[in-house]
């Protein structure tokens, strides 16, 4: 677990230099996996699964479905840093320690950042099941993973979030779609902190304020990775409706089971990405 007693560079760099001895060479992109979505390591040559538990200065992850392991392994020919099971604000943890991870991968030299989750949808245009491309957010977080005093070493006090989703990875990301014949949205994603699913009004205004797909992650992952000069790609898989007629109640379950039944799909659309990095 971290100790807050180190400042948060040095905690990083504890970590990556313990990382280091099993990079065979600098590492291409960092992988986050979602709830359900752990089937993306199938696609992954994998070199070497370190538990958390075993990292300095790592969290542990708590939540079903999470497996909770660092994998170092070649995907599409390039080596990644795969993280199978992300951490929540939900749960308990600081900004701080949520978005280690990604603070992790860069200085392990990870120039991209891949992210995906499971998300509700409040685009009438979606399914459960579908893959949609994120092209932008909306943070609704209560915390910034930024608050507090800047290390420059780590990034601009002030980052442009003009761009948080590379839109050249997205055109990327939409040609190997079509050539892989995968129907694929493009959509604005909304991060709020969890753990209860949304309320039918608050679906309703999420869809009023420009959002398609709403979860409790993401956000502030990529906004550490920009922090940090990274490149990055998301996709969410809608895994239930949020605005719907029914009286259904939404379970973290069915949650797991509808992304886990997309994840092939979206595994193989990540492969073919980072093959092109």
């Amino acid at each position: 677990m971290p100790n807050a007693a180190l400042p948060l560079y040095d905690r990083i760099q504890q970590t990556a230099d313990f990382l280091k001895p099993y990079l065979p060479e600098k590492p291409t992109a960092g992988i986050i996996l979602g709830s359900g979505l752990g089937g993306l390591v199938n696609a992954v040559e994998v070199l070497h699964r370190i538990a958390y538990e075993e990292i300095p200065q790592f969290p542990v992850s708590t939540v079903k479905g999470h497996a909770g392991a660092l994998i170092i392994g070649r995907l599409g020919g390039k080596l990644v840093v795969l993280l199978a099971g992300r951490f929540h604000y939900y749960e308990g943890y600081s900004m701080e320690v949520v978005t280690f991870p990604v603070r992790v991968m860069q200085a392990l030299g990870c120039e991209t950042l891949i992210v995906s989750n499971a998300a509700g949808a409040m685009n009438s245009q979606y399914r459960v099941g579908d893959i949609v491309l994120i092209r932008d957010h909306i943070n609704l977080f209560p915390e910034h993973p930024l608050r507090g005093t800047n290390d420059e070493r780590l990034g601009t006090r002030f980052p442009d979030m003009t761009e948080p989703y590379s839109f050249a990875l997205l055109e990327k990301a939409k040609a190997i779609a079509e050539a892989q014949a995968l129907h694929v949205h493009t959509g604005v994603y909304v991060g709020l902190q969890g753990p209860t699913f949304e309320t039918k009004a608050e679906y309703h205004w999420l869809h009023v304020i420009g959002g398609d797909v709403v979860g409790m992650s993401t956000v502030p992952e990529v906004i550490v990775a920009i922090h940090g000069g990274m490149k990055v790609f998301g996709a969410s898989i809608v895994t239930d409706l949020g605005i719907r007629e029914e009286n259904n109640v939404i379970t973290h379950e069915e949650v797991l089971e509808a992304a886990n039944a997309a994840a092939p799909k979206l595994a193989a659309l990540v492969a073919a990405l980072v093959s092109e990095l």
